[in-house]
């Protein structure tokens, strides 16, 4: 079913005059003719209602019929389904700002429980590469075999086959110039800058909220800034946005960011900047200047915002240790090479010494120990994950550089301790800051390993961040995870909860939400999360998966 999105006005301009008042919901009620003696499919009784405004949490009910909330207020009706939650809070559904994938949701139909333990209940995904445009060469790249070419075919895949969540697609940049220029790192001809701008638009056009840009991974990292702001230009025409991976994430943090709002500026777009983070201990001191360069912007007008996880340890390929300058021919072109030991050699002198790039093994204090292997393919050996490159080679009893080139030519992921709670802390106390898990859905019965944010990121924000250390309130938390991401993306309807709004809802007990995955023990659910209703269908229902999929694709409407 096709859902809406928002003019560019943004979520919280309905609610500039309803500010000045006590209650924003109860001004919304007044101004509803409904009767609150009506029968309802689903009431919610005697709850703590956060509503996703910020403002402080209120006892009341919650009426819903169909897909939407229908009244919130003291109700006398009667429901099909009647939900007893006093002691519990209702919360808007989160909203992943980077939930990476949406095809996972209908091939695998037990990697959504990963996503809904958490609370998520709405996905942005797509980050450098997105699922469509497709050609054969891009479907054999990303090892699927897709019944569409475009995203208009996609989402029409998603919604024939019923997805469990809600999702809202980017088109990622990173596959528009492999779609038309390859994976080499060569600058596109006029001609095929114009056939790229033609395949954004059509995305666009087809319903994606913007581009997103992952630039420190080959072919994305090829993308000059000129090359970004032309295609931003298409976007900004459709009132869409840039989101980035930026193109540095440590030493030169700044540099990045910089050249994330330059794109911002003359592109007239707004920019959303993925899993903001200052990697390396040399470089921790960056972080609050980061932050004000933000606030900065946003003071002079720019509409810019980010989001963090909430680990210590990011999530990257074990090939970005290896400069992108030597993928310039492409990756299946370069990775045989590393056979060859004086490849080898000459590559392990480059890291060792070089700093003229982001050098994730300085970034690690040049310490194979500080990097734990998690995400496998198919050919890894299962016994590795969750060790280090430094434990794997003394289980193999081999040297650990060798090691770490026949990991790169296996294609794991990896999870370097590159950051500290300071920056997480200082990260979270910023109002324009909202919470992503930088992971697919991940069923944990078809995988060996990955990193515990794909189980644990919003359950670890409320238990770690608000309960245990107090860093932001729990109704501050709501914002940050629900309607914050909902205004960014200018999704309607979505991120509060009121009269009108789709009921995506979430009944919890904060003291008992949980995070239970780690890098030791990744593959576990999240706890505390009784209820998650979508689209006004209980999906979990009082703990227990329902087999509901009432999931919408969302389409960005001009």
């Amino acid at each position: 079913m096709r859902g809406d999105v928002m003019e560019h006005k943004g979520i919280f301009c309905k609610f500039l005059v309803i500010a000045v008042c006590t209650s924003s919901i109860l001004v919304i009620n007044a101004c509803t003719a409904h009767k609150p003696s009506e029968e309802y499919d689903i009431i919610i009784k005697d709850t703590l209602l956060m509503d996703g405004t910020g403002n402080p949490g209120r006892r009341t009910d919650i009426g819903i019929i169909g897909e939407r909330v229908k009244y919130v207020g003291k109700i006398s009706g009667e429901a099909d389904v009647v939900i007893e939650a006093k002691g519990r809070v209702t919360s808007p559904g989160f909203i992943d700002m980077m939930g990476q994938g949406s095809y996972e949701l209908v091939v695998d139909r037990g990697s959504a429980e990963s996503k809904l333990r958490q609370g998520i209940t709405t996905l942005l995904v797509g980050e450098g590469f997105s699922m469509a445009p497709m050609n054969e060469q891009i479907a054999q790249y990303l090892e699927i075999k897709p019944e569409w070419t475009t995203f208009a075919e996609y989402f029409h895949f998603l919604e024939d086959n019923k997805i469990a969540l809600n999702v809202v697609h980017n088109v990622g940049a990173a596959l528009i110039r492999a779609l038309v220029v390859g994976d080499k790192d060569v600058e596109p001809t006029p001609a095929q800058l114009e056939q790229m701008k033609a395949h954004v638009e059509q995305s666009m056009i087809d319903g994606c909220v913007g581009i997103s840009t992952a630039l420190i991974y080959p072919p994305g990292s090829y993308a000059k800034t000129e090359e970004l702001i032309e295609m931003a230009k298409i976007v900004a025409k459709h009132g869409g946005n840039y989101q980035t991976h930026v193109r540095n994430e440590s030493s030169q943090l700044l540099e990045a960011i910089e050249e994330a709002l330059r794109i911002g500026r003359e592109a007239s777009i707004p920019v959303h900047i993925y899993h903001l983070k200052a990697a390396g201990e040399e470089n921790w001191h960056l972080m609050p200047k980061a932050l004000k360069m933000i606030a900065d912007a946003r003071e002079e007008g720019l509409e810019v915002t980010a989001d963090i996880y909430p680990y210590l340890r990011n999530g990257i390929g074990l090939e970005s240790f290896i400069h992108p300058r030597h993928y310039a021919d492409g990756r299946e072109a370069f990775l045989p090479t590393l056979s060859d030991p004086e490849v080898r050699k000459r590559l392990q002198q480059e890291i060792e010494t070089s700093s003229d790039w982001e050098n994730w093994y300085r970034h690690v204090g040049k310490n194979w120990g500080n990097v734990l292997v998690s995400n496998l393919r198919k050919e890894s050996d299962p016994e590795i994950a969750g060790l280090s490159v430094k434990e794997i080679a003394e289980k193999r009893g081999q040297e650990v550089w060798g090691v770490f080139f026949d990991l790169v030519m296996e294609g794991v992921g990896v999870n370097p301790k590159s950051m500290n709670e300071e920056q997480k802390h200082q990260a979270l106390k910023a109002p324009f800051i909202c919470v992503d898990t930088d992971a697919a859905p991940v069923n944990p019965e078809k995988i060996a390993s990955c990193h515990p944010r794909a189980f644990g990121a919003f359950a670890r924000i409320i238990a770690k961040y608000v309960r245990e250390e107090k860093v932001i309130t729990l109704e501050e938390a709501m914002r940050r995870m629900a309607a914050l991401p909902a205004e960014i993306l200018k999704i309607k309807n979505r991120g509060l909860v009121g009269p009108g709004y789709y009921a995506d809802l979430l009944i919890f007990d904060p003291d008992r939400v949980q995070d239970k995955a780690t890098f030791a023990s990744p593959l576990e659910y999240s706890e505390g999360f009784d209820y998650v209703i979508i689209n006004g269908a209980i999906v979990i229902d009082d703990n227990r998966m329902t087999e509901a999929l009432p999931g919408h694709v969302i389409r960005h409407k001009r």
